[in-house]
């Protein structure tokens, strides 16, 4: 038997990347998946967001698991949308006992420069959209009396960064959040805990502005970011992570090995949060 045998789970953002891996983990493990996820672009961010292709692999990919998968379209912006899906998701499996609060977007812009949309698409997205998932699956969990939720934050949930205070602000955000739903929701046997990633390899970092990011320069290259990803990390060989790593992660906290962990942050991210820090740039 696998670690979720029986259960559903709930993942948006899941047409690839991280919500690919959670899918694929979570049916390997014994449950059918309900995947949510927007085929169309978003406006302020530089890379491509997923597709209706997307969609369909990581469908094909659960299914070769022997489960079952319900692809919901669907935007974390739209409550309505999130109801529906887990209304689809209970009509189809008949309950919903996980959630993985999976989507995300990223950028790159200074403070001053930061325009109001670019900000509220992120807080959109990134905190109010997760708000919205697990506002949608609250009732349908609070009346069976159980229930994982499992929230991705980042490693930027708890420490700064240059140059994308829109998306640490949210990844703090995220944090609160989680804490809240954990409290108010233990009376009623359901757990909410966070993950914290590092640097992950998938397609949100994947383009020129990371690759610009990584390198320290504008024009980086691929390779650059590959090389720049060992200096974030502590650990020995540990340069971008896979998104399996998040998912492995994933896979403990919504089990029942993690039974009466509730509320808490787990950094996935090779020791970064160890490394002494300095100023590489001091202004004098």
């Amino acid at each position: 038997m696998g670690m979720l045998e029986g259960k559903t789970a709930l993942i948006t953002g899941g047409a690839r990347g991280q919500g690919r891996a959670h899918a694929l983990t979570c049916a390997r493990e014994g449950a059918d998946v309900v995947l949510v996820d927007i085929t169309d672009p978003v406006a302020t961010v530089p890379y491509e967001t997923a597709t209706a292709q997307d969609m369909e692999q990581t469908v094909k990919e659960v299914e070769a698991h022997d489960r079952r998968a319900l692809a919901v379209t669907g935007d974390v912006r739209s409550q309505a949308d999130l109801d529906a899906a887990v209304e689809r998701g209970v009509g189809e499996f008949g309950k919903i006992d996980i959630l993985i609060a999976n989507a995300g977007i990223w950028g790159l812009k200074p403070l001053w420069e930061m325009d109001e949309a670019t900000w509220s698409e992120m807080l959109d997205i990134n905190l109010s959209g997760v708000f919205r998932s697990v506002r949608a699956v609250t009732p349908h969990m609070m009346e069976r009396g159980t229930g994982s939720i499992v929230i991705t934050s980042s490693i930027n949930g708890l420490e700064p960064a240059q140059n994308y205070v829109h998306y640490v602000s949210a990844k703090h955000g995220l944090i609160g959040l989680m804490k809240n739903v954990a409290l108010e929701l233990a009376p009623y046997g359901v757990r909410a805990n966070a993950i914290s990633p590092g640097a992950i390899d998938t397609p949100m970092t994947d383009h020129q502005t990371a690759y610009d990011m990584f390198a320290g320069h504008e024009g980086g290259t691929r390779e650059e970011r590959y090389e720049g990803a060992y200096g974030f990390h502590a650990l020995k060989g540990a340069g971008f992570l896979p998104a399996q790593a998040i998912a492995d992660t994933a896979l403990y906290l919504n089990s029942d090995l993690a039974a009466a962990v509730t509320g808490v942050v787990i950094p996935v991210d090779a020791g970064h949060m160890v490394l002494p820090g300095m100023n590489p740039a001091p202004a004098r």
